[in-house]
């Protein structure tokens, strides 16, 4: 499955620290857990490419610029 796919699956997404130090990122669908443990600098560099994406990702969207129909600035919940 590429990164532009779409895909039926529902999965939750959990992100915070660890008692050692590390940024967790897990992930748990279909009966599947998936523990991502990175340093924080590895961290902020997933952080500034999701940044990039999501950038980008404005520029592709029909009706760039206007909001969208989320513009209440609620997220979709996962």
């Amino acid at each position: 499955m590429g990164i532009d796919k779409q895909s039926d699956i529902a999965a939750n997404l959990q992100i915070g620290p660890t008692t050692l130090g590390m940024v967790r990122i897990y992930i748990e669908a279909n009966g599947i857990e998936l523990p991502l443990d990175f340093d924080p600098e590895e961290a902020e560099e997933i952080a500034e490419e999701l940044r990039g994406a999501a950038q980008a990702a404005r520029g592709m969207k029909p009706g760039a610029g206007s909001g969208g129909p989320n513009r209440g600035g609620k997220r979709p919940r996962r």
